[in-house]
């Protein structure tokens, strides 16, 4: 098959589960992450289902698994907070049939209530993490997770962003790969965390990390364009665009695919090709913190904000000093605040609860429209 079609990048996680043979999804849904789950369903090889929160979801897509197939758990940031008990035992008991955990961050809470850093937990529970920049990164990245996940015997993250999940872009579409159910071995020394067995599980977590270190200080996802040697920008993800946008050929990348573990002598031989490096990545100063511990002097968020989303124009006045050009408007703008949508069922709750002068605690963010009029 050669086609080539715009896809969201959420669109496109779907596609690659589908030409990576994923016969297994079970998500929890929310923003920027649902369409990923959506869009699979329509795959007819794809069981595609949504469970009752996202714990539920990933001890789903790890019993799929350990039954041999290949699975999928999708979530966006906060979800991952409720799936932290899987997640991190997961890591110690490996994997059967390839799984992949996309998790979508929310760089200037869109529509979130906080801006936590998915990276955190992939460094945490010692599980690798791939940060695609584009749709096609995300069809590309989703399939390369399953042969990283088989190949090392571990779940592997996805880290996506608001940006990524919902901007469109070329992606070319391949057929399906079908992969046959692995056999499942009962082995308890392995599956049964009782802490004689996690303490050997432990030490193969390390030395599997040691080998996607590795591994990623060759892998082509990891990439050096070198231009003006002047600057060296360090950056992942959507960030990449951003500073590619704002700098061009005036500077010179290294782009992160894999951005845990992150290759530790590809960074310093790149950092001993250019005169200045500095650091470009949303929320977070994870890369930052990781050169600095290499002995590298960087740029990062000193001049950048740990809060919020980037853009091209900003890095083109906190690192250029270009003030960005705006149009004047002399008109007004209408406020547009969120709403529950039409039909939504907990309109008529919230109804009820307002007659009563109830005050009441909710939990998934719609239920935060609660506090908004009507």
């Amino acid at each position: 098959m050669d086609k080539k079609q715009i896809m969201l990048g959420n669109e496109a996680v779907a596609r690659g589960l589908y030409e990576a043979g994923c016969s297994f999804v079970s998500s929890y849904p929310g923003t920027p992450s649902t369409e990923i789950t959506e869009n699979a369903a329509a795959y007819e090889e794809i069981y595609a289902e949504w469970a009752s929160n996202e714990k539920v979801a990933l001890e789903c897509a790890l019993g799929a698994s350990l039954a041999g197939a290949r699975s999928f758990c999708g979530m966006k940031h906060v979800g991952l907070n409720v799936a932290a008990d899987p997640l991190f035992i997961s890591s110690y008991i490996g994997i059967n049939g390839g799984i992949v955990i996309a998790v979508a961050d929310d760089p200037g809470m869109h529509s979130s209530q906080n801006e936590q850093d998915s990276r955190h937990y992939a460094i945490a529970a010692k599980i690798p993490m791939l940060e695609p920049a584009d749709s096609s990164e995300c069809l590309s990245y989703t399939k390369l997770a399953y042969e990283l996940s088989e190949q090392f015997e571990t779940p592997v993250l996805l880290r996506l962003s608001t940006r990524v999940s919902h901007s469109q872009s070329i992606v070319s579409l391949s057929e399906r790969s079908e992969v046959p159910m692995k056999e499942y071995v009962k082995d308890p020394a392995r599956y049964v965390m009782m802490p004689g067995n996690a303490r050997v599980r432990h030490t193969v977590v390390e030395k599997r990390l040691q080998a996607i270190e590795q591994y990623a200080d060759t892998s082509a996802v990891n990439r050096v364009e070198m231009h003006d040697t002047s600057i060296g920008i360090i950056t992942a993800g959507i960030a990449y665009c951003y500073a590619k946008e704002a700098f061009g050929n005036h500077a010179s990348y290294l782009k992160l695919g894999i951005v845990y573990p992150l290759p530790s002598k590809l960074i310093q031989s790149f950092a001993k090709k250019v005169d200045r490096v500095i650091v470009i990545e949303e929320l977070d100063d994870i890369i930052e913190t990781a050169c600095k511990k290499l002995g590298i002097q960087t740029d990062g968020k000193n001049l950048l904000s740990l809060c919020s989303e980037y853009s091209a124009d900003l890095l083109k006045e906190k690192l250029l000093g270009q003030s960005p050009v705006f149009t004047p408007y002399d008109g007004s703008v209408p406020n547009r605040p969120p709403v529950m949508c039409p039909g939504c069922p907990h309109r008529g709750l919230f109804y009820t609860l307002k007659k009563m002068k109830l005050t009441v605690c909710g939990d998934i963010g719609c239920y935060t429209l609660g506090a908004v009029p009507p």
